[in-house]
C-alpha cells in the first residue's frame, strides 16, 4: 500500500525536478544539443533496463516509432530547452502542466471512438483561464515577448507530447519499456543529425554542470521515471498513476522557490491553483464515463 504512494512522490520529484536541470544545461549548450543529450542518454538507460530485466521486443514498427518519436521527444525535447531560456523553472513547469488538457482536446482526433465529455471541456476552458492569469502582467503591459514567444514555445511542445502519448496508445502488443526505449531511440537518431548540422559537437563548450544535467535528464527523466510510471501501473492503476499531473507542476514551482530563489507574482501562484483545480475536475467527474478503444 505504502509502495504506491512511494513510486507516485518519486515520479513527481524526478518529473518535477527536470525544470531545474534542463535550466542548467541550457546556460552552456544549445537546446538542440541539450534535447539531443537528454533523447540519447535516456535511450542507452531503457536499452539497459530490457537488457537486464530481460524484456523482449515482440515486432517493428519502425516508420510509426520515429512519428511518435518526432512528437513525443524531439520537438518537445528542444521546443522546452529553448524555452526555458527566457523563463523560470516555476512557470515552465505550470505550462507543462497543460499536457492533459491537450489530451482532452486531441483524443478524438488520435483515438477512435474517443470523445469530449463535459467535464473535459470544462477543464479545459478552466486550464485556459489559468494560463491567462499566469501571462496577465505581460498581456496587459505589451511587455515581454520573449518570455511570450517562450511559453508559447512550450505550450506547442505540451501539444506534442499529448499527440504522441495518444498515438502510443495505439500500441499494444509491445511491453510498455520497449516502447519507451523505441521512442528514444529513434528521436535520439533523429536529434543528433540535427543537432550536429546546428553545431558540431566537437564545438560545445561542456562543462561539468551542463554533463551532469544532461545525465541526469537521461538517465532519471528520461529512462528511470518510465520505468517506475510503468511500475506504478502495474502497482495502482493508471487512474491512480495520472495524479502525478497534479504533482509535477507543484513540485516544479517548489523547487524553482527553494532552489533558484524564483519570487512569483500572485498571480502565478493563483494559475497554479486554477490548473491543479481544472485537473482534478476532469479526473473527479469523468472517471465513470466509458473508455473509447484505439
Amino acid at each position: 500500500m505504502i509502495k504506491k504512494y512511494f513510486y507516485l512522490l518519486a515520479i513527481g520529484l524526478i518529473w518535477g525536478s527536470q525544470f531545474l536541470f534542463q535550466q542548467a544545461a541550457v546556460n552552456d549548450l544549445p537546446p538542440v544539443w541539450v534535447g539531443a543529450g537528454r533523447a540519447t542518454v535516456g535511450a542507452l538507460t531503457l536499452i539497459t533496463l530490457t537488457i537486464l530485466f530481460g524484456i523482449k521486443s515482440e515486432g517493428r514498427r519502425l516508420g510509426t516509432f520515429n512519428f511518435i518519436a518526432l512528437l513525443e521527444a524531439t520537438i518537445p525535447f528542444v521546443l522546452i530547452a529553448w524555452g526555458q531560456q527566457y523563463l523560470d523553472t516555476a512557470v515552465t513547469a505550470i505550462l507543462m502542466g497543460t499536457i492533459p488538457f491537450f489530451t482532452i482536446i486531441l483524443s478524438p482526433l488520435v483515438i477512435r471512438g474517443s470523445r469530449i465529455t463535459p467535464a473535459g471541456i470544462t477543464s479545459v476552458i478552466i486550464g485556459f483561464c489559468g494560463l491567462l492569469l499566469l501571462f496577465y502582467p505581460q498581456l496587459t503591459s505589451n511587455t515581454g515577448h520573449s518570455s511570450l514567444l517562450a511559453a508559447l514555445a512550450i505550450i506547442i511542445a505540451s501539444g506534442c507530447f499529448a499527440t504522441g502519448l495518444l498515438m502510443l496508445k495505439k500500441i499494444n502488443d509491445e511491453h510498455p519499456i520497449i516502447v519507451a526505449r523505441n521512442v528514444l531511440t529513434c528521436s535520439s537518431i533523429q536529434l543528433l543529425i540535427v543537432a550536429s548540422l546546428f553545431q558540431a559537437p566537437w564545438t560545445l563548450e561542456l562543462t561539468s554542470a551542463s554533463a551532469t544535467s544532461v545525465l541526469y535528464l537521461g538517465v532519471m527523466c528520461a529512462g528511470v521515471v518510465y520505468f517506475l510510471y510503468m511500475a506504478l501501473i502495474a502497482q495502482a492503476g493508471p487512474v491512480f498513476a495520472s495524479m502525478n499531473n497534479y504533482l509535477v507542476p507543484l513540485i516544479g514551482v517548489i523547487l524553482g522557490a527553494l532552489v533558484n530563489h524564483e519570487i512569483l507574482p500572485s498571480t502565478a501562484w493563483l494559475a497554479l491553483g486554477v490548473i491543479v483545480a481544472a485537473l482534478a475536475i476532469n479526473q473527479l467527474f469523468d472517471r465513470a464515463a466509458p473508455k473509447a478503444t484505439a
